[in-house]
């Protein structure tokens, strides 16, 4: 099972990933800080890679106003081995406060349910070219249920992804009768893969489809040499992913701007 510094490190990865698709990723010492340009909180991450301390402080104003001048709200995200009181104080003192924490779950390809079989009526398949990128980008959207306003800025994110066999991500459709309804995609660097964008449409859901997009990305890790998966999960998706097979292995704690 992978352990706690892969969970993390593939998320760090991630976030640099995207920031640099946009040209939008920030350093600041051991803080780093990304935004998609979509004005969602949870699409715009900052995040500390060690315990915040004094010499931090003048960085994290930093992050701040790197938000600011986007005008863009975001979410700060505190992993456990990067956490300690001071960062937790250092962030208070930022106006920041702790609104939520996330299951940060793993996966091994020795679970059985690797190889369940999709109903007749419902199909997977990989994004291949832009058509498919711009119908993944809609059912996502639509999937989280982000509002109508966040579309032309979600869509020219979700453009600037790069694909490709030898590319860091991969995403999938699932279908039902041939209509897309869900959604997954997985992101590869070094020794981790992680599953991020899981989304069903409200009206598909409790019919399997997150199940089945979820393999199809799990798949794809196994076939491309990896060991094991790691994703974090939303309330809505733990239950799913626990079925599958995927065990807890941390939380990570979220901070907003008060």
């Amino acid at each position: 099972m992978r352990n706690l510094e892969s969970v993390e490190n593939n998320f760090f990865a991630v976030g640099r990933y995207w920031g640099r698709l946009k040209s939008s990723f920030l350093q600041e010492g051991s803080i780093c800080a990304m935004h998609t340009g979509v004005a969602i909180s949870d699409f715009n991450w900052a995040w500390n890679e060690k315990p915040l301390d004094d010499s931090d402080i003048k960085s994290v104003e930093a992050i701040k106003e790197f938000y600011r001048q986007q005008n863009l709200r975001f979410w700060w995200w505190v992993y456990p081995r990067n956490d300690s009181s001071q960062t937790k104080e250092i962030l208070g003192n930022a106006g920041m406060r702790l609104i939520t924490q996330i299951p940060c779950m793993a996966a091994d390809f020795s679970i059985k349910t690797l190889n369940d079989k999709a109903p007749d009526e419902a199909t997977v398949s990989e994004v291949k070219d832009t058509n498919d990128l711009l119908v993944w980008a809609d059912v996502s959207l639509r999937g989280f249920q982000m509002p109508e306003r966040a579309r032309e800025q979600y869509n020219k994110f979700v453009l600037s992804f790069q694909r490709g066999n030898k590319e860091a991500q991969k995403l999938f459709l699932a279908y039902i009768d041939k209509k897309p309804v869900a959604t997954s995609l997985l992101f590869m660097d070094k020794d981790t893969a992680g599953i991020y964008y899981v989304a069903t449409l409200p009206e598909y859901r409790n019919r399997g489809l997150g199940f089945y997009v979820t393999l199809a990305a799990m798949r794809a890790a196994r076939d491309a040499g990896y060991n094991d998966v790691i994703l974090q999960a939303t309330p809505a998706g733990e239950k799913v992913y626990r079925r599958i097979g995927f065990q807890e292995i941390c939380r990570a704690q979220i901070y907003k701007i008060k």
